[in-house]
């Protein structure tokens, strides 16, 4: 385990490394430090062997790296409870939130992040990208990489997704249409999905 912490000591808020290595000692599993996907930040899996296998991308910032981690193990208790149902059902919303309940502390989490992880534990999403205000508050502690969310910028600004361009449209219910420059195309983008803007020509 004193690996196990070492490795962990690098991705996680220094006082909930031994709150997750008490988790991954009840409820054993492989878990594995991955590129990142586009797709989405971890999951969970039975393996065919029988065993547990969890993923987290690696270039997480440490407050959705450690959301993301409680996450993925309440998948796993909510698997060995009840084996087959919804994903992110009422079993897997109680799990998670009970496995929060150790790291809710501001000795872990910033007082910014802290009030809208409140709100959001009340009725937790299958993502924190899904919860706009955790989402933006979580950002702030990502790294610089230039990108911007689609929220964020101007209707009917150009910005390249996929390398792809588009056009930013109007916003539907939780997400905004944009229009594919090239073919003309509508697409559904969700408020936080990170894109580039294209900058305007002089």
């Amino acid at each position: 385990m004193k690996e196990y912490k070492n490795i962990l000591s690098k991705y996680l808020p220094e006082k909930s490394v031994d709150l997750i290595i008490e988790l991954l000692d009840q409820h054993p599993c492989y878990l594995k430090i991955v590129n990142n996907r586009s797709t989405k930040h971890g999951d969970f899996r039975k393996m065919p062997d029988g065993n547990y296998q969890i993923t987290i991308n690696y270039g997480l910032n440490s407050y959705r790296f450690l959301l993301t981690l409680v996450h993925e193990i309440a998948h796993l208790v909510t698997y060995k409870k009840h084996k087959r149902v919804k994903p992110h059902g009422l079993e897997w919303k109680r799990n998670f939130q009970h496995l929060m309940l150790p790291f809710f502390n501001p000795d872990i989490f910033p007082n910014e992040i802290m009030g809208v992880l409140s709100r959001y534990l009340m009725n937790p999403k299958a993502s924190t990208d899904a919860d706009v205000h955790l989402a933006l508050a979580l950002k702030k502690y990502d790294e610089k990489n230039g990108k911007h969310l689609i929220f964020e910028i101007p209707l009917s600004a150009k910005f390249v997704h996929n390398k792809r361009i588009f056009v930013k449209g109007n916003k539907r219910r939780t997400r905004h249409e944009c229009t594919e420059l090239h073919t003309g195309k509508k697409y559904l983008f969700h408020a936080n999905a990170e894109v580039d803007l294209v900058k305007k020509e002089n």
